[in-house]
């Protein structure tokens, strides 16, 4: 009897659990199509931004000095990590953690500790660098909670500032990229200098708009630019923080599954013991009821 009853402790224990999982799993669904949502409908501003961009600078002939677009040796470098704030979400902070340390690392050895500031976003990464010893310039633990356009905006300011000033040369982010709810890729990407982009943007020969602009094409271009990195800095998180709900949501469903699975097989063993346990009493009784007629 005792093996009967340790088996339905687990059972109960195991749907339980099989609750939990299914409910953080659709908390997790509705935030992330919440998250998904935001950012279709914020795509097509960014694009169209990005359109106008490469449009006006695919019709110039002569070069327009970009201050934001500036190649220079990187001496300062500004480094971007984005987790999350909490647990359950599979390897998603694992992941980005690992490519956060790599490319601190490389940075570190190349140029110095002192010429890597940190930017951590997640209180996952935060208390990674803390670990492991990485001196961080500033913080927010909770992306979710955060996320705002004006954030990001005070934020990518503050890094084309920084930028234009020369106390940083380039600004690098290091995420989960959002491909589908059960994918995410750990990407780092440098947004600043711009250099790359418009190179290509100049090269194509499909472009055939004339523009009219004013007061000239240098203030057009550097007033445009920072408005573009804005909407970088925004995507980028927004790609993170769906990411994260895709990862957890994943993970959650994994867990039901096989917390589902688990049930399956417990009561089973279940049905085999107390099979076992009335097989053994019929024999008791039968075995002295033969006692009996002797």
């Amino acid at each position: 009897m005792s093996n009967l009853k340790e088996i339905r402790a687990r059972i109960a224990s195991v749907a339980s659990t099989e609750k939990i999982t299914n409910a953080m799993k659709m908390v997790a669904a509705a935030k992330l199509k919440k998250s998904e949502n935001t950012t279709l409908r914020f795509l097509p501003y960014k694009n169209k931004l990005n359109e106008a961009l490469s449009n006006y600078l695919g019709t110039l002939e002569e070069s327009v000095s970009i201050p934001l677009a500036e190649q220079r040796e990187p001496k300062r470098i500004a480094l971007l990590a984005f987790s999350s704030s909490s647990g359950l979400c599979g390897v998603y902070n694992a992941n980005v953690t690992k490519v956060f340390l790599k490319t601190y690392s490389d940075y570190a050895n190349a140029l110095g500790p002192d010429h890597v500031e940190v930017h951590l976003f997640g209180k996952k990464i935060i208390e990674f660098a803390e670990k492991n010893n990485i001196p961080v310039t500033s913080s927010h633990k909770s992306v979710s909670e955060e996320l705002s356009f004006e954030l990001t905006t005070q934020l990518s300011d503050q890094l084309v500032e920084q930028f234009l000033q020369h106390h940083i040369d380039r600004v690098v982010m290091v995420y989960n990229h959002h491909k589908n709810a059960g994918v995410q890729q750990p990407k780092t990407e440098i947004v600043l200098p711009l250099a790359t982009t418009i190179a290509t943007h100049r090269d194509s020969a499909s472009i055939t708009y004339d523009y009219l602009v004013e007061p000239s094409k240098e203030a057009f271009v550097n007033a445009l630019i920072p408005k573009v990195i804005r909407t970088v800095f925004y995507a980028v998180m927004l790609d993170a923080m769906t990411a994260e709900h895709g990862a957890r949501m994943t993970a959650m469903l994994i867990a039901s599954d096989n917390a589902s699975t688990l049930l399956q097989e417990l009561r089973r063993e279940y049905n085999r013991a107390r099979q076992n346990v009335i097989t053994s009493e019929l024999i008791d009784i039968v075995g002295g009821a033969e006692a009996l007629n002797h």
